[in-house]
């Protein structure tokens, strides 16, 4: 399921829904949104990069606590300036996401602006926010 709404009429901001099984086999489908939508924002070709492999991993973190059948829910927020992908999905009793310290949280932080999560024993949330680069 795609969805395209608008945040406000004072806002601004554009916000697309993209709902996919949560299977490595349509990952594929949220790395070419992304890369989509930060054009549209004119990155630049290596942030665009940047940000389809963190998208790729924050999924994969994802993926290995996910329950049978479940989603991933993507919700892309494109502003001005700066392109904000959630990724959510239902997990499994007592998942835990890797830790702020582990090497897929440095390669997260590394390739955005700015990463988070949270997990509630229900379902698990990456946040990515990136900003373009000015010149």
């Amino acid at each position: 399921m795609t969805q395209l709404m608008q945040t406000g009429p004072d806002v601004g901001d554009d916000v697309v829904l993209l709902t996919v099984p949560a299977d490595g086999g349509y990952l594929g489908v949220l790395r070419t949104a992304t890369a989509g939508l930060a054009a549209r924002l004119h990155f630049a070709l290596d942030e665009i990069e940047d940000l389809r492999i963190a998208v790729d991993e924050a999924c994969a973190m994802l993926l290995a606590i996910a329950t049978r059948g479940a989603e991933l829910e993507c919700r892309f927020a494109v502003t001005d300036d700066a392109l904000t992908v959630e990724v959510t999905v239902s997990t499994v009793r007592g998942a835990r996401l890797p830790s702020e310290s582990s090497f897929a949280w440095k390669v997260l932080t590394a390739l955005t602006t700015s990463a988070e999560a949270e997990a509630n024993g229900r379902s698990a949330t990456i946040r990515l926010l990136t900003r373009r680069t000015e010149f």
